[in-house]
């Protein structure tokens, strides 16, 4: 995984395809990624469908989600999403915010969405629910502002992954390939468990399973392994 930044940008170009080829986003949602030298920007592209971004669609923002230079396009309402998460975690470098199918029915029913298969272990067990009515009340659902913003990445902690209330969810890590490992094996996950929950009761990985193998799926190795299986499936074989 390249680390200078003309590579990082065009990893996030591929990230947005990726996402977009294996359904965990749509015509919405979004990736972000730090900046590798200056930990107090990020990119993230314009407002566009995932599936048609490219290199000149990216921004650069601040972590209070401003733009350094807009360039005359339009950015993500929820840019801002991204900021303070990075804000609030240090260690977090590439962040996705997205609207699964899949993942949907764990935002509106009182069913924990928790780790059934190995894969799934990097969501780190049962994932937090954030509700915006909790300290807003009625919004437009978007996490367009500073302290929705903020209060979202309370509710994600020390996590990797976050469930917002009737409306998707967010997911965060030490990588681009690491944040695509958690949202599609969310994707995975949900599909899994619900089909599982319609035969009886799961049996769900234990905390320890959870913690164990989540180390291991994070570590190098792996995660080059689906990265590049995930960018062939995207078109990005050989490049």
């Amino acid at each position: 995984m390249t680390q200078d930044l003309h590579g990082l940008l065009g990893d996030l170009v591929i990230a947005n395809r990726i996402l977009a080829h294996e359904g965990v986003l749509d015509d919405f949602g979004h990736v972000a990624v730090r900046h590798p030298q200056r930990p107090d920007r990020f990119f993230v592209s314009r407002s566009r469908s995932p599936e048609l971004v490219s290199r000149d669609d990216l921004l650069e923002f601040t972590l209070e989600g401003v733009p350094v230079d807009p360039k005359g396009l339009r950015p993500y309402l929820e840019s801002v999403l991204h900021a303070r998460i990075f804000a609030a975690r240090p260690d977090v470098q590439a962040t996705v915010h997205h609207h699964c199918p899949a993942v949907l029915p764990y935002t509106v029913v009182d069913v924990p969405l928790r780790p059934v298969f190995h894969m799934a272990s990097v969501l780190g067990g049962p994932v937090p629910v954030w509700d915006s009515r909790d300290e807003f009340g009625d919004t437009n659902m978007l996490i367009d502002d500073v302290p929705r913003a903020d209060s979202l990445a309370r509710a994600l902690g020390d996590g990797t992954s976050v469930l917002l209330r009737n409306h998707g969810a967010t997911c965060a890590a030490h990588s681009l390939p690491a944040v695509v490992f958690v949202s599609v094996r969310m994707k995975d996950n949900a599909e899994l468990q619900s089909r599982a929950l319609a035969m009886g009761a799961p049996r769900y990985l234990t905390e320890g399973e959870t913690r164990m193998t989540s180390d291991m799926l994070m570590g190098e190795r792996p995660l080059d392994r689906a990265w590049a299986y995930w960018r062939a499936r995207a078109g990005f074989s050989g490049i």
